[in-house]
């Protein structure tokens, strides 16, 4: 058990929850209620071997977090998953339900064998995932990624077509649509279609796509952002 800050909830918490669930437990030294039910908390905890975590909050100590959960009573209890709140309860709670709420945080079955399959990484674990959740992000993202690396471009589009756009796979489906470029081709490539850009909406999407493949990061994809805005507007 951690006692996390207005400084450290971010670190301690947010990020955290993105590798396990962490549990949020509001308190005050001179709530009563609250030193009953913590305990009952961590031995709950505890009980889960590591697959949960549980921070404490003092709420008098840490005025940010405590206007961020809009605390009107405690104790108050949140459980963060990826990031984000995905449970809670407030008030005193008896062992059954504490350890009903924690419990309810640990992978299912089937998380358990989708994390297992993932991990094997295979084409075959993969479009084992995707036949039970069809539009599973991290799977799509990793067969995607093998169709690339087998030069089988067009089932890696139609792939990704599947989820919602994000930088990954973006960058993705501008490798498959521009195929195997050499990073000292892509200057030459981007500098050949800035003329065609305006008229050519196949040359303006190339051009985009091989943005993409440089990434979000890259000064030279920045660059060429703007000639591009420069030369559309």
């Amino acid at each position: 058990m951690k006692e996390v800050s207005d400084a450290t909830f971010a670190t301690d918490v947010i990020e955290r929850s993105k590798d396990i669930p962490v549990i949020v437990d509001l308190w005050a030294p001179w709530c009563e209620p609250c030193k009953a039910l913590t305990p009952i908390i961590e031995t709950a905890v505890i009980a889960t071997e590591g697959k949960v975590e549980l921070v404490t909050v003092n709420i008098d100590e840490n005025h940010q977090i405590r206007e961020t959960f809009q605390v009107q009573s405690i104790p108050a209890v949140y459980a963060f998953k990826d990031g984000a709140v995905i449970d809670g309860f407030m008030g005193a709670q008896g062992e059954e339900v504490v350890t009903n709420f924690v419990n309810g945080l640990l992978p299912s079955e089937q998380e358990k064998i989708i994390e297992a399959l993932l991990s094997e990484g295979s084409e075959e674990s993969l479009t084992e995932i995707l036949t039970a959740v069809p539009d599973h992000n991290e799977a799509i993202i990793a067969l995607a990624k093998l169709y690339l690396e087998q030069e089988r471009n067009e089932e890696a589009i139609s792939l990704l077509n599947k989820i919602p756009e994000s930088a990954e796979s973006r960058q993705l489906l501008a490798l498959a649509r521009t195929g195997d470029v050499k990073s000292d081709e892509i200057h030459q490539r981007l500098e050949n279609l800035l003329h065609k850009v305006k008229e050519d909406e196949e040359a303006r999407q190339e051009y985009v796509d091989l943005l993409d493949v440089l990434g979000p990061e890259s000064l030279e994809a920045n660059s060429y952002r703007r000639k591009l805005a420069s030369k559309l507007f």
